[in-house]
């Protein structure tokens, strides 16, 4: 079940999004600790629950085991825009994988796409689910040339799009692109119907059941849980990214995306998605929040862990406020989401686990479409059926030039912050230094810790080593979280795992 929250509300390291406010859920119940089922989805995100209602209608017996509450993880906090182009440049696609694959990214999308409209239709879902025109819009010249690519680009793989003289924004610019059939929803009301489905249709879900080891053995997995055992022939990791040490980590570079909803003072509200481009960009959109019309708004993504959260979401609000009539903001909130080293998501069997274990992670930021598309892939392949898609996104695929810069840059990243940090800490003698509502890591008689002090007064002190890798962890002010920015994993301020790839808690300090 969602809980009921107010707006401001956090929850387990989380500023809630808007979506987090409704509640209801699938009832619970038929599990069998001696059953195998076919399929375990860990997540229910939009990824897991799109494979195992596909699975569950296919005859397949399905268990879904979240560790939170369902739409918890990044489906809860998207900006909830349907497109039909990515943030993966199709110029970029037709470099890293030539014009036939760009295409088929560009289907796959358009796909994903069809597979939300499809649903909320055959299952009638009221999820404020609307289309809407799509606007993507150019500063200044060089902004305008850029967008001439995109405008090639998204051409030359078949996506409808056109240059237009207007755009729902009071802001000058130097020239736009039109695309039509893009669309909005609302994420949590279409999971919660996909859950009432699944569980209609005999599927399981274990909500609250976080997965903590894999084992495999006659051809059977068996998923732990504490003392809960779930076996079943085949697994699917929909928890965004794999968890545990693996080559994804180096493939897949964490982001944070932060967003506001704002009420406007003069109730001119735009009837469309709408982007800019600058770097990092905005996008925002209208959707009735409450009875409220609201400005959804996005921007100002950086690497997990790094630079300030609070400043992010800070500056995301003065710009907002410096061009539009902000009247108030009544919704504050980030989310997460993974770069893939050349562009293209990592979907279908992981080549470093047994046979039968599945993964799907790396969508950019644009997890509502490649995440419906993976569900239907993940799908297909468990039942031994070909899909037009599995070569592209295979975790398998060997690209050794194709993002390969990108691959160097964010790894060197990462090997800087496993260094740098551990000579860089500031050293204080106690925990008196911090303030009520801060966290740091601080060093006291020599040892490392990462220091929390509530709004009482309470400290609470962890290892600052990331349970994943062992980078240093940094403090997430505006979250109340300890962040890595090596891989990306969160932790909240009794160190349990947020997000992974970690799968192991912070250890607790006692000075």
């Amino acid at each position: 079940m969602i809980p009921q929250n107010e707006p401001g509300t956090m929850r387990d390291g989380a500023q809630l999004s808007p979506w987090q406010l409704v509640t209801g859920g699938a009832i619970q119940e038929g599990f069998s600790p001696d059953k195998i089922y076919d399929a375990l989805v860990i997540g229910g995100g939009i990824t897991g629950l799109t494979a195992a209602l596909l699975l569950q209608n296919a005859g397949r017996k399905v268990v879904i085991a979240e560790a939170y509450t369902i739409g918890f993880g990044t489906t809860g906090g998207t900006t909830a825009h349907i497109n039909t182009f990515a943030d993966t440049s199709y110029n970029d696609a037709i470099s890293n994988f030539g014009k036939e694959g760009a295409q088929l990214f560009a289907e796959a999308i358009n796909e994903g796409c069809g597979l939300i409209r499809a649903n909320v239709s055959n299952y009638r879902i009221d999820c404020d689910y609307e289309t809407k025109t799509g606007f993507i819009y150019a500063e200044d010249e060089k902004q305008a040339s850029q967008l001439n690519e995109l405008f090639e680009s998204t051409k030359r793989v078949g996506v409808p799009v056109n240059y237009t003289e207007q755009v729902p924004t009071p802001l000058a610019f130097k020239a736009a692109l039109q695309l039509n059939g893009q669309a909005q929803f609302h994420p949590l009301k279409y999971l919660q119907a996909l859950s009432k489905a699944f569980v209609e249709a005999g599927g399981v879900i274990l909500e609250n059941t976080k997965i903590d080891t894999l084992e495999a053995g006659d051809d059977i997995h068996y998923g732990l849980s504490g003392a809960l055992k779930i076996k079943a022939r085949n697994v699917v990791y929909a928890t965004h990214i794999p968890p545990g040490i693996n080559s994804y980590s180096l493939r897949c570079a964490p982001y944070r995306s932060y967003a506001i909803a704002v009420q406007l003072t003069n109730e001119v509200y735009p009837d469309a998605l709408i982007y800019d481009m600058q770097e990092p960009y905005h996008y925002f959109r209208t959707h009735v929040i409450k009875g409220q019309k609201l400005l959804i708004a996005g921007g100002n993504d950086h690497k997990t862990g790094h630079d300030e959260p609070e400043k992010a979401l800070a500056d995301l609000e003065k710009y907002f406020r410096d061009n539009y009539p902000v009247a108030e903001v009544k919704y504050r909130w980030s989310s997460q989401y993974y770069v893939p080293a050349d562009g293209f998501p990592y979907i279908g069997q992981m080549p470093e686990a047994a046979k039968g274990v599945y993964c799907a992670t790396g969508y950019n930021g644009n997890g509502m479409m490649l995440g419906s598309i993976a569900g239907k892939i993940l799908a297909d392949l468990i039942q031994g059926k070909d899909n037009r898609y599995q070569e592209i996104f295979s975790p398998s695929r060997l690209k050794p030039i194709a993002g390969f810069t990108e691959f160097v840059k964010e790894n060197a990243d990462v090997a800087y912050h496993f260094v740098a940090d551990r000579f860089g800490l500031q050293e204080t003698e106690s925990f008196k230094e911090l303030q009520p509502g801060t966290g740091q890591v601080v060093e006291i008689d020599g040892k490392k810790v990462a220091a929390y002090r509530d709004e009482k007064g309470q400290v609470f002190a962890l290892s600052p080593v990331c349970t994943h890798a062992g980078c240093i962890v940094n403090w997430n002010g505006e979250e109340k979280s300890w962040d890595c920015p090596c891989h990306g994993a969160r932790y909240d301020i009794n160190g349990q795992v947020l997000t992974g790839p970690a799968t192991k808690p912070l250890a607790a300090v006692h000075p």
